[in-house]
C-alpha cells in the first residue's frame, strides 16, 4: 500500500515536471526565439516548487504571497543554474550582465518581478492540473 502510495505521487511529479517544463520551454521560444535543453529542467523543477508551496499550506496561504515565494524560488533556481550553465561550463545560455541590478549576470531584479507573474500562472496552472489530471480538490484561491 505505502509503495503503491509512493509510485502514485511520483507518477505524478513526473507527470507535473514534464508539463512544466514544455510549457517553459514554449514561453521561452516565443519571449526569446530559442532555448536550451538544460531550461526544461529548469522549468519542470519550477512547476513542482510552485505545486509544492500551495500543498504546504494548503490554500491557507494568499494567492500574493505564493507568487512572492514562488518567484523568489524561480530565481534562486535560475541562480542556480546559471552558475552551473553558464558560469561552471560556459555554456553562455543567457548573460544579464547588461541589465542593471544584476548578480555574476545569472539574475537580475526586473527578472524577479516577471518570475512573480510567471508564478502565478504557474500556481493556478498546477493547481488546476492536480485537479483535472489527480482528481484533487478544486482550487480556491485567498487573494490577500
Amino acid at each position: 500500500m505505502k509503495a503503491r502510495r509512493a509510485a502514485k505521487a511520483t507518477l505524478e511529479y513526473l507527470i507535473l515536471f514534464a508539463i512544466g517544463g514544455g510549457v517553459y520551454c514554449l514561453i521561452e521560444l516565443l519571449w526569446r526565439r530559442h532555448t536550451h535543453w538544460t531550461m526544461f529542467l529548469a522549468g519542470g523543477l519550477c512547476f513542482c516548487l510552485l505545486g509544492a508551496i500551495n500543498r504546504r499550506y494548503e490554500y491557507g496561504m494568499s494567492l500574493i504571497a505564493q507568487t512572492v515565494i514562488g518567484g523568489l524560488a524561480i530565481t534562486a533556481v535560475e541562480f542556480a543554474f546559471g552558475l552551473v550553465l553558464n558560469v561552471w561550463l560556459k555554456l553562455h545560455i543567457w548573460d544579464y550582465s547588461g541589465l542593471p541590478h544584476n548578480l555574476m549576470g545569472q539574475v537580475c531584479l526586473a527578472y524577479v518581478y516577471l518570475w512573480q507573474w510567471l508564478s502565478l500562472v504557474g500556481i493556478v496552472l498546477n493547481d488546476w492540473t492536480r485537479h483535472w489530471l489527480f482528481g484533487e480538490q478544486r482550487p480556491k484561491y485567498k487573494i490577500l
